[in-house]
């Protein structure tokens, strides 16, 4: 039995469509689960975790500073 060249599995694989509406449901799933998740963490979730990097930003900027002039 001769094993099968890659360009034969690849016409294989792309020509099987078998599942394919299932994947497609999948995928239309999951992103009507994501983008009400995304536009909630976008809308009070981003708020608050910018302004927890600005003060850990301000804060190591106050420590550099003190590095800088020999504190």
């Amino acid at each position: 039995m001769k094993p099968s060249s890659l360009w034969g599995l690849l016409r294989k694989v792309h020509s099987d469509e078998d599942g394919a509406v299932a994947s497609i449901d999948t995928i239309l799933i999951i992103a009507a689960i994501a983008i009400p998740v995304l536009i909630f963490l976008w809308r009070f979730g981003w708020p608050m975790i910018k302004q927890y990097f600005l003060s850990g930003i301000q804060e190591l900027q106050g420590e550099a500073d003190k590095v800088k002039s020999g504190q």
